[in-house]
Protein backbone atom coordinates (compact mmCIF):
# COMPACT_ATOMS: atom_id res chain seq x y z
CA UNK A 1 0.00 0.00 0.00
CA UNK A 2 1.17 3.43 -1.31
CA UNK A 3 1.34 6.01 1.30
CA UNK A 4 0.57 9.73 0.30
CA UNK A 5 2.48 12.78 1.59
CA UNK A 6 -1.05 14.05 3.18
CA UNK A 7 -1.26 10.91 4.84
CA UNK A 8 1.99 11.11 6.02
CA UNK A 9 1.22 14.24 7.70
CA UNK A 10 -2.03 13.62 9.12
CA UNK A 11 0.05 10.67 10.74
CA UNK A 12 2.67 12.92 11.88
CA UNK A 13 0.51 15.33 13.25
CA UNK A 14 -1.44 12.19 15.33
CA UNK A 15 1.16 11.27 16.77
CA UNK A 16 2.76 14.99 17.81
CA UNK A 17 5.55 14.99 15.56
CA UNK A 18 4.94 17.56 12.82
CA UNK A 19 6.69 20.51 14.25
CA UNK A 20 9.77 18.08 13.89
CA UNK A 21 9.34 17.20 10.25
CA UNK A 22 8.50 20.84 8.77
CA UNK A 23 10.37 21.62 5.88
CA UNK A 24 14.28 22.76 6.58
CA UNK A 25 16.27 25.33 5.04
CA UNK A 26 20.35 25.17 6.24
CA UNK A 27 20.06 25.74 9.74
CA UNK A 28 17.52 23.55 10.72
CA UNK A 29 15.04 26.46 10.68
CA UNK A 30 11.74 26.55 8.33
CA UNK A 31 12.53 28.15 5.10
CA UNK A 32 10.82 31.62 5.90
CA UNK A 33 12.82 31.58 9.67
CA UNK A 34 15.40 30.88 7.75
CA UNK A 35 15.43 34.09 5.20
CA UNK A 36 14.33 36.03 7.98
CA UNK A 37 16.91 34.88 10.49
CA UNK A 38 18.92 37.55 12.26
CA UNK A 39 23.57 37.55 12.05
CA UNK A 40 24.81 35.08 14.07
CA UNK A 41 28.11 36.49 14.03
CA UNK A 42 29.49 33.31 13.27
CA UNK A 43 31.51 32.12 10.60
CA UNK A 44 29.13 29.46 9.49
CA UNK A 45 26.73 31.84 9.39
CA UNK A 46 22.39 30.42 9.68
CA UNK A 47 24.34 26.74 10.43
CA UNK A 48 25.14 28.48 13.68
CA UNK A 49 22.43 27.61 16.11
CA UNK A 50 22.20 24.24 15.08
CA UNK A 51 26.11 22.94 15.72
CA UNK A 52 25.50 25.39 18.72
CA UNK A 53 22.90 23.69 19.83
CA UNK A 54 24.10 20.12 19.39
CA UNK A 55 27.24 20.98 21.69
CA UNK A 56 25.34 22.81 24.08
CA UNK A 57 22.79 19.64 24.11
CA UNK A 58 25.68 17.03 24.90
CA UNK A 59 25.89 15.07 28.03
CA UNK A 60 29.46 15.49 28.45
CA UNK A 61 28.62 11.78 30.22
CA UNK A 62 32.09 10.64 31.18
CA UNK A 63 33.23 13.66 32.70
CA UNK A 64 35.06 13.11 36.11
CA UNK A 65 33.28 16.01 37.16
CA UNK A 66 29.93 14.36 37.25
CA UNK A 67 28.54 13.50 40.53
CA UNK A 68 28.00 9.20 39.24
CA UNK A 69 32.28 9.28 39.38
CA UNK A 70 34.24 9.26 42.80
CA UNK A 71 36.65 6.49 42.00
CA UNK A 72 39.01 8.08 39.74
CA UNK A 73 41.17 5.11 39.40
CA UNK A 74 38.00 2.96 38.02
CA UNK A 75 37.27 6.14 36.06
CA UNK A 76 40.04 6.33 34.25
CA UNK A 77 40.22 2.75 32.91
CA UNK A 78 36.87 3.56 31.47
CA UNK A 79 37.50 7.24 29.78
CA UNK A 80 40.58 6.42 28.57
CA UNK A 81 39.44 3.33 26.51
CA UNK A 82 36.83 5.55 25.24
CA UNK A 83 39.36 8.20 24.17
CA UNK A 84 41.17 5.60 22.12
CA UNK A 85 38.18 4.09 20.73
CA UNK A 86 37.38 8.05 19.20
CA UNK A 87 40.96 7.95 17.86
CA UNK A 88 40.24 4.62 15.69
CA UNK A 89 44.14 3.84 15.09
CA UNK A 90 45.32 1.18 16.60
CA UNK A 91 48.66 -0.60 14.54
CA UNK A 92 49.80 -3.54 15.86
CA UNK A 93 52.48 -2.84 18.60
CA UNK A 94 55.87 -3.50 16.40
CA UNK A 95 59.96 -3.03 18.80
CA UNK A 96 61.02 0.15 17.59
CA UNK A 97 64.44 -0.87 16.04
CA UNK A 98 65.83 2.35 15.77
CA UNK A 99 68.74 2.60 12.97
CA UNK A 100 70.82 5.48 14.53
CA UNK A 101 72.26 7.63 11.45
CA UNK A 102 74.67 9.47 12.54
CA UNK A 103 76.31 11.46 16.16
CA UNK A 104 77.10 14.49 16.93
CA UNK A 105 79.01 16.41 19.72
CA UNK A 106 77.12 19.44 20.39
CA UNK A 107 79.61 20.76 23.26
CA UNK A 108 76.62 20.16 26.20
CA UNK A 109 75.04 17.25 24.59
CA UNK A 110 75.47 14.86 22.02
CA UNK A 111 72.69 14.49 19.00
CA UNK A 112 71.81 11.63 17.68
CA UNK A 113 69.75 11.86 14.25
CA UNK A 114 68.03 8.05 14.14
CA UNK A 115 64.99 6.62 12.94
CA UNK A 116 62.24 4.06 14.95
CA UNK A 117 58.93 2.11 14.04
CA UNK A 118 55.94 2.99 15.59
CA UNK A 119 54.08 0.97 13.30
CA UNK A 120 54.44 -2.06 10.78
CA UNK A 121 56.24 -0.31 7.80
CA UNK A 122 56.17 2.85 9.45
CA UNK A 123 59.89 4.40 10.31
CA UNK A 124 59.80 8.22 12.16
CA UNK A 125 62.82 10.02 11.91
CA UNK A 126 64.05 11.82 15.65
CA UNK A 127 66.91 13.94 17.14
CA UNK A 128 67.74 12.43 20.91
CA UNK A 129 69.99 14.80 22.68
CA UNK A 130 71.87 13.17 25.66
CA UNK A 131 73.20 15.83 27.84
CA UNK A 132 76.98 15.56 28.56
CA UNK A 133 77.47 16.62 32.33
CA UNK A 134 73.79 14.93 33.37
CA UNK A 135 74.20 11.82 35.72
CA UNK A 136 72.98 8.57 34.18
CA UNK A 137 70.33 7.32 33.95
CA UNK A 138 68.33 11.13 33.18
CA UNK A 139 65.11 12.22 32.99
CA UNK A 140 63.69 12.30 29.82
CA UNK A 141 61.34 14.87 27.98
CA UNK A 142 59.22 14.35 24.66
CA UNK A 143 59.46 17.84 23.12
CA UNK A 144 56.43 18.27 20.91
CA UNK A 145 57.18 20.76 17.95
CA UNK A 146 54.18 23.43 17.14
CA UNK A 147 52.13 23.32 14.01
CA UNK A 148 52.24 27.63 12.85
CA UNK A 149 51.14 26.77 9.49
CA UNK A 150 54.85 25.76 8.96
CA UNK A 151 55.46 22.56 7.31
CA UNK A 152 59.05 22.08 5.94
CA UNK A 153 60.32 21.49 9.20
CA UNK A 154 58.87 19.61 11.94
CA UNK A 155 61.40 18.45 14.73
CA UNK A 156 63.75 21.11 13.66
CA UNK A 157 61.72 23.47 15.36
CA UNK A 158 62.93 22.91 18.38
CA UNK A 159 66.26 21.63 17.84
CA UNK A 160 69.92 23.79 17.37
CA UNK A 161 71.12 23.44 13.46
CA UNK A 162 74.29 23.83 11.82
CA UNK A 163 73.55 26.46 9.23
CA UNK A 164 70.28 26.88 10.27
CA UNK A 165 67.89 27.89 7.20
CA UNK A 166 67.52 32.12 7.90
CA UNK A 167 63.36 31.59 7.23
CA UNK A 168 63.87 28.83 10.25
CA UNK A 169 65.59 31.19 12.42
CA UNK A 170 63.17 33.92 12.07
CA UNK A 171 60.07 31.40 12.99
CA UNK A 172 62.03 30.48 15.88
CA UNK A 173 62.47 33.98 17.13
CA UNK A 174 58.97 34.82 16.41
CA UNK A 175 57.46 31.67 18.25
CA UNK A 176 59.81 30.92 20.99
CA UNK A 177 62.00 34.22 21.32
CA UNK A 178 64.79 32.70 19.49
CA UNK A 179 65.25 29.05 21.85
CA UNK A 180 65.68 25.52 20.23
CA UNK A 181 63.74 24.49 23.55
CA UNK A 182 64.56 20.70 23.03
CA UNK A 183 68.48 21.94 22.98
CA UNK A 184 67.87 24.05 26.11
CA UNK A 185 66.23 21.00 27.74
CA UNK A 186 69.34 18.92 26.81
CA UNK A 187 71.43 21.68 28.60
CA UNK A 188 69.67 21.26 31.83
CA UNK A 189 70.39 17.19 32.10
CA UNK A 190 67.24 15.64 30.44
CA UNK A 191 67.07 13.11 27.58
CA UNK A 192 65.48 15.10 25.19
CA UNK A 193 63.91 13.20 22.00
CA UNK A 194 61.56 15.11 19.62
CA UNK A 195 60.16 13.53 16.26
CA UNK A 196 58.73 15.07 13.06
CA UNK A 197 54.96 14.39 13.37
CA UNK A 198 53.13 13.29 10.69
CA UNK A 199 52.57 15.73 7.43
CA UNK A 200 55.87 17.76 8.59
CA UNK A 201 59.42 17.65 8.44
CA UNK A 202 60.77 14.82 6.63
CA UNK A 203 57.24 13.23 6.80
CA UNK A 204 55.97 16.35 4.54
CA UNK A 205 53.54 15.22 1.69
CA UNK A 206 55.33 15.48 -1.48
CA UNK A 207 53.88 15.36 -5.00
CA UNK A 208 55.05 13.16 -7.94
CA UNK A 209 56.09 16.44 -9.82
CA UNK A 210 57.61 18.70 -7.13
CA UNK A 211 60.97 21.09 -7.92
CA UNK A 212 64.12 19.92 -6.18
CA UNK A 213 63.80 22.43 -3.40
CA UNK A 214 60.52 21.20 -1.91
CA UNK A 215 62.26 17.32 -1.92
CA UNK A 216 65.69 18.35 -0.39
CA UNK A 217 65.24 21.47 1.45
CA UNK A 218 68.34 23.59 1.06
CA UNK A 219 69.42 26.46 2.56
CA UNK A 220 69.53 27.96 -0.87
CA UNK A 221 65.55 27.59 -0.89
CA UNK A 222 63.53 31.35 -1.01
CA UNK A 223 61.21 32.64 1.05
CA UNK A 224 58.63 32.41 -1.68
CA UNK A 225 59.34 28.92 -2.29
CA UNK A 226 58.68 27.96 1.31
CA UNK A 227 55.70 29.97 1.39
CA UNK A 228 54.34 28.66 -1.54
CA UNK A 229 55.01 24.78 0.08
CA UNK A 230 53.33 26.20 3.87
CA UNK A 231 50.46 27.38 0.94
CA UNK A 232 49.93 24.47 -0.35
CA UNK A 233 50.11 22.14 2.34
CA UNK A 234 47.43 24.11 4.77
CA UNK A 235 45.54 24.01 2.00
CA UNK A 236 45.53 19.84 1.42
CA UNK A 237 45.00 19.49 4.77
CA UNK A 238 41.36 18.32 4.49
CA UNK A 239 42.23 16.71 1.71
CA UNK A 240 44.88 14.47 3.89
CA UNK A 241 42.01 14.36 6.54
CA UNK A 242 39.89 12.64 4.32
CA UNK A 243 42.00 10.34 3.16
CA UNK A 244 42.93 8.92 6.02
CA UNK A 245 38.70 9.20 6.83
CA UNK A 246 38.28 6.98 4.31
CA UNK A 247 41.32 4.46 5.34
CA UNK A 248 39.57 4.30 8.83
CA UNK A 249 41.26 6.52 11.08
CA UNK A 250 42.24 9.59 11.90
CA UNK A 251 44.66 12.39 12.20
CA UNK A 252 44.75 12.22 15.74
CA UNK A 253 44.96 8.93 16.14
CA UNK A 254 48.37 8.66 13.81
CA UNK A 255 49.85 11.47 15.63
CA UNK A 256 49.55 10.35 19.30
CA UNK A 257 49.55 6.74 18.44
CA UNK A 258 53.24 7.59 17.26
CA UNK A 259 53.90 10.10 20.50
CA UNK A 260 53.32 7.15 22.75
CA UNK A 261 54.75 4.92 20.68
CA UNK A 262 57.80 7.38 21.34
CA UNK A 263 57.82 7.24 24.56
CA UNK A 264 58.09 3.71 24.59
CA UNK A 265 61.56 3.91 22.69
CA UNK A 266 62.61 6.54 24.96
CA UNK A 267 61.65 4.48 27.98
CA UNK A 268 63.79 1.56 26.48
CA UNK A 269 67.19 4.39 26.46
CA UNK A 270 69.58 2.82 28.67
CA UNK A 271 70.38 6.70 29.22
CA UNK A 272 66.78 7.35 30.38
CA UNK A 273 65.40 6.95 33.92
CA UNK A 274 61.62 5.59 32.90
CA UNK A 275 60.16 6.58 35.79
CA UNK A 276 61.07 10.09 34.85
CA UNK A 277 59.43 10.89 32.19
CA UNK A 278 57.64 14.30 31.04
CA UNK A 279 56.04 16.17 27.57
CA UNK A 280 56.43 19.47 26.48
CA UNK A 281 55.12 21.19 23.33
CA UNK A 282 53.39 24.43 21.74
CA UNK A 283 50.63 25.24 19.78
CA UNK A 284 49.82 21.39 18.35
CA UNK A 285 52.60 20.22 20.66
CA UNK A 286 50.52 22.07 23.93
CA UNK A 287 47.51 19.68 22.40
CA UNK A 288 49.71 16.74 21.96
CA UNK A 289 51.80 17.04 25.65
CA UNK A 290 48.27 17.41 27.25
CA UNK A 291 46.70 14.07 25.05
CA UNK A 292 50.14 12.13 25.48
CA UNK A 293 49.75 12.57 29.17
CA UNK A 294 46.22 11.95 29.56
CA UNK A 295 47.10 8.58 27.47
CA UNK A 296 49.87 7.30 28.91
CA UNK A 297 50.33 7.63 33.09
CA UNK A 298 54.03 6.56 31.94
CA UNK A 299 54.31 10.70 31.97
CA UNK A 300 55.06 12.14 35.02
CA UNK A 301 54.26 15.59 34.31
CA UNK A 302 53.22 17.70 30.85
CA UNK A 303 53.26 21.39 29.92
CA UNK A 304 50.65 22.40 27.07
CA UNK A 305 51.28 25.87 26.08
CA UNK A 306 49.12 27.66 23.07
CA UNK A 307 46.81 24.95 23.17
CA UNK A 308 43.66 24.75 25.40
CA UNK A 309 39.90 25.25 25.33
CA UNK A 310 36.84 24.31 26.09
CA UNK A 311 35.04 22.90 23.08
CA UNK A 312 31.50 24.65 22.82
CA UNK A 313 33.49 27.83 23.13
CA UNK A 314 35.17 27.35 19.69
CA UNK A 315 32.12 27.03 17.46
CA UNK A 316 31.00 30.25 16.85
CA UNK A 317 34.26 31.88 15.15
CA UNK A 318 37.54 30.06 16.43
CA UNK A 319 37.10 26.65 14.69
CA UNK A 320 38.40 27.99 11.34
CA UNK A 321 42.04 28.16 13.30
CA UNK A 322 41.89 26.03 16.23
CA UNK A 323 40.32 23.12 15.89
CA UNK A 324 41.27 21.18 12.62
CA UNK A 325 42.08 18.16 11.21
CA UNK A 326 44.73 17.34 12.97
CA UNK A 327 43.04 18.12 16.31
CA UNK A 328 40.02 16.80 16.02
CA UNK A 329 38.92 13.71 17.82
CA UNK A 330 35.46 12.24 16.49
CA UNK A 331 32.48 12.48 18.67
CA UNK A 332 34.41 12.76 21.71
CA UNK A 333 32.62 15.97 22.80
CA UNK A 334 29.74 14.09 23.79
CA UNK A 335 31.81 12.50 25.74
CA UNK A 336 34.42 14.73 27.13
CA UNK A 337 35.13 18.40 26.90
CA UNK A 338 39.10 18.44 25.80
CA UNK A 339 39.76 20.14 29.43
CA UNK A 340 38.17 16.66 31.00
CA UNK A 341 41.37 15.07 29.86
CA UNK A 342 43.07 16.98 32.97
CA UNK A 343 41.61 14.07 34.68
CA UNK A 344 43.24 11.42 32.97
CA UNK A 345 46.39 13.47 33.66
CA UNK A 346 45.54 13.61 37.78
CA UNK A 347 47.33 13.18 40.27
CA UNK A 348 50.00 13.73 38.10
CA UNK A 349 51.64 17.04 37.17
CA UNK A 350 50.28 19.44 34.58
CA UNK A 351 50.75 23.14 33.85
CA UNK A 352 48.53 24.97 30.98
CA UNK A 353 49.95 28.06 29.73
CA UNK A 354 47.94 30.63 27.37
CA UNK A 355 48.55 33.98 26.11
CA UNK A 356 44.91 36.22 26.38
CA UNK A 357 45.82 37.60 23.08
CA UNK A 358 45.88 34.11 21.41
CA UNK A 359 43.33 34.76 18.56
CA UNK A 360 42.98 30.76 18.46
CA UNK A 361 40.99 30.43 21.03
CA UNK A 362 38.07 32.12 22.06
CA UNK A 363 38.67 33.98 25.79
CA UNK A 364 35.94 32.64 27.64
CA UNK A 365 36.32 29.03 26.15
CA UNK A 366 39.94 29.50 27.74
CA UNK A 367 38.51 30.30 31.61
CA UNK A 368 35.81 27.92 31.15
CA UNK A 369 38.76 25.18 30.36
CA UNK A 370 41.30 26.33 33.09
CA UNK A 371 38.13 26.30 35.60
CA UNK A 372 37.48 22.73 34.69
CA UNK A 373 41.33 21.65 35.39
CA UNK A 374 40.75 23.33 38.42
CA UNK A 375 37.59 21.22 39.60
CA UNK A 376 38.86 18.07 37.96
CA UNK A 377 42.09 18.29 40.10
CA UNK A 378 40.28 19.35 43.08
CA UNK A 379 38.17 16.15 42.95
CA UNK A 380 41.22 14.18 42.62
CA UNK A 381 42.81 15.40 45.60
CA UNK A 382 45.61 16.74 44.22
CA UNK A 383 45.33 20.65 43.32
CA UNK A 384 48.92 21.56 43.91
CA UNK A 385 49.86 19.08 40.69
CA UNK A 386 47.33 21.52 38.39
CA UNK A 387 48.59 25.24 37.07
CA UNK A 388 46.76 27.13 34.34
CA UNK A 389 48.60 30.73 33.52
CA UNK A 390 47.36 33.53 31.62
CA UNK A 391 50.33 35.55 29.92
CA UNK A 392 49.47 39.07 27.93
CA UNK A 393 50.72 37.33 24.47
CA UNK A 394 50.01 36.00 21.56
CA UNK A 395 50.21 32.70 20.37
CA UNK A 396 53.93 31.80 21.48
CA UNK A 397 56.25 30.31 24.24
CA UNK A 398 57.72 33.30 25.24
CA UNK A 399 61.25 33.34 27.41
CA UNK A 400 58.93 33.77 30.52
CA UNK A 401 56.96 31.30 29.74
CA UNK A 402 59.92 28.76 29.38
CA UNK A 403 61.51 29.71 32.78
CA UNK A 404 57.97 28.95 34.50
CA UNK A 405 57.60 25.59 32.29
CA UNK A 406 61.22 24.60 33.02
CA UNK A 407 60.28 25.30 36.86
CA UNK A 408 57.47 23.12 36.83
CA UNK A 409 59.52 20.42 34.94
CA UNK A 410 62.19 20.31 38.05
CA UNK A 411 59.45 20.11 40.82
CA UNK A 412 57.85 17.26 39.39
CA UNK A 413 59.88 15.10 37.29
Amino acid sequence: MTTSRRQFCEYLASCGLSAAFAPLGAGGATQDSARAAAPTGSHIGNLYDFAQQQADSSPVRFSFLRSEFGDLERWQVVARARVFDHLLYFPPVVWPEPKILRRKDRGDYVEEYLTFQTAPGVRVPAYVLIPKKARLPAPGIVALHCHGGYYLWGKEKVVELDEEHPALSRFKQELYEGKSIASELARQGYVVITIDMFYWGERRMLLDDDPPAYRERPRSMTDAEIRAFNRRSGENEQLVARSLFTAGITWPGVLLWDDIRTVDYLASRPEVDKTRLACVGLSVGGYRSFALAALDPRIKAAVDVGWMTSYPHQIKRHVINSIGFTFHIIGLYRYLDFPDLAALIAPRAVLVINGSKDQLFAPDGVRAAFEKIRRCYEKAGAPERQRCSLYPAPHEFNLKMQEEAWEWLKRWV
